[in-house]
């Protein structure tokens, strides 16, 4: 690849941001969007704040950054769609695979929208935290994330007080859960047709609801998710009749397991009664250390469904070539899926793991801080399309060189896209300008707790 790739980084950046420019409304709001994406791509040494991005790109001040996040009225829903439709342009094939997850921000105090005590990804715990579920496309030409929704839990949820002091919405003032919000995004992806595919996979916060893979094979989705290894299922059409009446009180009309019917089994345990030969060796991706090589294995069972036979599936088992790690799937392929397809489908979930690495940690993804529902929205649209121009730099330059890694060209982003070249006279006034408004800021935060009468005054008042 020649020097000349690299001077033309810029120039591709511009482009890109011109496809999503008009979705920012006015100009002023338009210029800003250009430079917050960008500043989330070169700055690396700080948090990706408005303040510490407004350091990294001439023109821009942390006030102005910041009413783009939390004042400007664009809306986030034709950016998103706008986004599925540039990838889709780049990765789309008609096996691609949508992957559903979720991922945490910890948080500090009661105020930030969403924010709980509930288990954090981040944390490996629970936790103070945010929760936004995620929605990403994964195909054989790569993987994007492509849609986003923030999660209130229920004591969110039921005090519409405290969510409209946050921003929120009303048509979003009640609970949902993060499988009705992952489903939510399917179907809003698959009525804007941007993206090819079917296949649906994810972890087993979304493999375990029964609702969720109802809803999945109503609508023609075909699903591999994992599952606990305690999750029931029948390993044979267990006939299902209601008892006969005992001669007092109502006929019974509730259907139970006959008696000689064979009870639902573990997937662990029917995965352990698997006969050698039931096991094959197979590559299911390409990994940064060699091909990923597992032994699957797969049996069609059905469903239980509160103690009874439901909808006939597939039951596959993966684990490391010297069977440890086990993981269990349920899909609703139908019967004549090869196991590989399966192995390959289930294998797509990590890239969404990939993902999140990597806006955490080239395009800032968690490192906002907003407090409410529109500023958390739009900085994570945003983060959202700054990976994509990632994505973008690394197709253009796979044929031309060994294909780049993410945090690669990042490097060479942060080096050629433009930003602010410090100066000792700019450099000198970066600090007068940040010691007056921190000095606002300390003043501010007095006067309202002078008018909190409850409140511990007894640090000094002034510097």
């Amino acid at each position: 690849m020649e020097q000349a790739e690299f001077e033309r980084v810029a120039a591709s950046f511009a482009a890109f941001h011109a496809e999503f420019a008009p979705l920012f409304g006015r100009t002023e709001a338009q210029r800003r969007g250009e430079q917050y994406v960008r500043g989330l791509l070169v700055q690396q040494t700080d948090r990706r704040n408005a303040e510490n991005v407004a350091e990294m790109i001439a023109g821009a001040t942390p006030r102005s950054l910041q009413r783009l996040l939390t004042e400007a009225p664009w809306p986030t829903e034709p950016v998103i769609d706008r986004l599925q439709a540039y990838v889709g342009a780049r990765l789309n094939a008609p096996d691609g695979v949508f992957v559903i997850d979720e991922s945490g921000c910890p948080k500090q105090g009661t105020r930030s929208v969403g924010v709980a005590r509930q288990y954090c990804g981040t944390l490996g715990k629970v936790g103070n935290c945010q929760r936004g579920v995620f929605l990403s496309y994964a195909a054989a030409r790569g993987h994007a994330l492509v849609d986003t929704r923030l999660y209130l839990p229920p004591a969110w949820a039921d005090d519409p007080a405290r969510c409209r002091a946050a921003g929120v919405p009303e048509d979003a003032i009640r609970y949902r859960s993060t499988a009705e919000l992952a489903l939510d995004m399917l179907r809003q992806a698959r009525a804007a047709g941007h993206l090819e595919g079917s296949w649906v996979a994810g972890d087993d916060a979304y493999g375990m609801v029964p609702t969720l893979r109802d809803a999945l094979d109503t609508e023609d989705w075909r699903y591999v998710l994992d599952v606990p290894a305690t999750t029931p299922v029948f390993v044979q059409l267990a006939l299902a009749e209601a008892p006969p009446w005992s001669g007092r009180g109502g006929t019974p009309t509730k259907p139970r397991l006959a008696p000689d019917a064979a009870p639902a089994r573990t997937a662990a345990a029917i995965s352990a009664s698997l006969s050698a030969r039931a096991w094959q060796d197979l590559t299911v991706a390409a990994g940064a250390q060699g091909p990923r090589t597992y032994q699957c294995a797969a049996v069609r069972v059905w469903e239980s469904r509160d103690g009874l036979p439901g909808r006939a599936c597939w039951l596959r088992r993966r684990r490391n070539l010297d069977g440890s790690e086990a993981r269990y799937y349920l899909s609703n392929a139908p019967e004549d899926t090869p196991l590989l397809t399966l192995a390959q489908v289930a294998a797509a979930r990590w890239t969404i793991e990939t993902e999140f690495e990597t806006a955490k940690g080239e395009t800032g993804l968690d490192e906002y801080e907003v407090r409410g529902w529109p500023g958390w929205h739009h900085h994570l649209t945003l983060a959202l399309l700054a990976g994509a121009f990632l994505l973008t730099v690394r197709q253009e330059w796979g044929g031309k060189m060994p294909l780049l890694t993410r945090p690669q060209v990042s490097r060479v982003l942060r080096a050629m896209l433009p930003h602010r070249l410090w100066t000792p006279t700019k450099l000198l006034q970066w600090l007068t300008d940040t010691q007056e408004r921190n000095a606002r800021a300390k003043r501010s935060h007095i006067k309202r707790r002078l008018r909190r009468p409850h409140d511990d005054l007894s640090f000094p008042l002034v510097a």
